[in-house]
This record gives structure tokens, sequence and C-alpha cells, in this order.
């Protein structure tokens, strides 16, 4: 395996290091918000409908997320970040189809209700 070596240039022969003009550069990073956690939204997946403990897995992420923030490791909190929005994405949907369900049930039962309510029952005696 060999190391590649970054390419320098040669300094011209006729000029000496101090008629060469000197350059210098700054690199300026810019400040990138902080990672996001989702803890509130984690929050609410767990107290409202935790559905399969998705809740709570989306809040341990997204504490341990805070806690690779407040360590400085960027890279740490932005995936236990992303893995606590995933996971609450997933406590949503499957809520709101449980939600979905339920009132197309209560809805169907209270029609077949209504319906045995209104008609009156025939008795058929052979």
């Amino acid at each position: 395996m060999s190391l590649s070596v970054p390419p320098y240039e040669m300094m011209p022969t006729a000029m000496d290091k101090e008629e060469q003009t000197q350059g210098t550069t700054v690199l300026m990073e810019e400040e990138q918000p902080p990672p996001r956690d989702h803890l509130a939204w984690s929050l609410c997946s767990t107290l409202y409908g935790n559905v399969l403990c998705l809740g709570l897995l989306a809040f341990i992420f997204s504490v341990k997320s805070r806690d690779r923030k407040m360590l400085g490791d960027r890279s740490g909190a932005l995936s236990y970040g992303s893995t606590a929005k995933y996971l609450n994405i997933a406590a949503l949907v499957i809520n709101i189809i449980i939600v979905i369900i339920v009132i197309t049930v209560v809805a169907v039962v209270l029609s077949y209700a209504h319906q045995a309510y209104r008609e009156p029952p025939t008795f058929h005696y052979g």
C-alpha cells in the first residue's frame, strides 16, 4: 500500500523566499445549527398511544441524542436524532391507522345496531 504525497509546487530557482509574495488563507466554518433531538415529539408519542413501545424507544433515542449533543459529538447526536425521528413517524402512522380502524368498526357496529333496532324482529313458527 503506497501513501500518496500531496502535490507540492516547486519554487522557481530565480527567486528567493523573500522575493515571493506571502499569502494567508483563513478558513471560516459556518456555524451549523445544533442537531435536533425530537424530545418533545418523542414524549408525546410515549404518552399518547405508545403502540409497540415505539414512543418509548423514540424517547430513549431522543435522550441519547441530547446527551451526545451536550458532549459535543455532532455525528452521534445526528444519528440518534434521526433514529428517534423515524421511530416517531412509525408510531404516528400506526396510531393513525388504529384510530381509523376503531372509528370504522364503531361506525359499522352502530349502523347494524340502529338497523336492528328499527326493524321489528320476525319470528317464524314452524
